[in-house]
């Protein structure tokens, strides 16, 4: 089965969350909106000139996710987009941005050598994305990151959709 990579994020956000006192209430909203806002800064800086270095530095480990301009992305859009609605107060808002780093950091080294070719190229994302490529299968090709790799990356890479 093809690697996929919203289930990852919803997962280890998840877990993180676990450490914040965060109210029943808002609960689902935050456990949501922090996934949402980490795989929609994965999609916008897939769109980005460079964006698709800057998510293979963070797939492959090679980027650390506290100092990546994809971390700063994912923290202000939970904070403009969620954070900004609930009151939670400081201290909490404080607690869960301070969790996207760690969150994005597990992403860090998921990123291999899927295809056998000796590096980690265009094939090799769409197949841990599970959008394409020699070994995927195509399994997940519904999924907004895989579509923006296929897209984007395709035209930039001068690969085929």
């Amino acid at each position: 089965m093809a690697f996929n990579i919203q289930d990852f994020i919803t997962k280890q956000v998840a877990s993180a969350v676990t450490g914040v006192e965060v109210p029943s209430q808002a609960k689902n909203t935050v456990l949501n909106g922090l996934s949402d806002s980490i795989f929609g800064s994965l999609t916008q800086t897939a769109a980005k000139p460079g964006g698709i270095d800057m998510i293979k530095g963070l797939l492959t480990g090679a980027s650390p996710a506290a100092s990546s301009p994809v971390t700063a992305l994912a923290s202000n859009l939970f904070t403009k987009n969620i954070l900004s609605s609930l009151n939670l107060g400081g201290g909490i808002n404080s607690a869960l941005t301070g969790l996207i780093p760690g969150i994005i950091g597990k992403l860090g080294g998921i990123l291999k050598d899927q295809d056998g070719d000796g590096d980690v190229d265009f094939n090799d994302i769409l197949i841990t994305l599970g959008v394409g490529g020699k070994k995927a299968g195509g399994g997940a090709a519904g999924s907004i990151l895989g579509s923006a790799a296929k897209g984007i990356l395709g035209s930039i890479l001068g690969k085929k959709k």
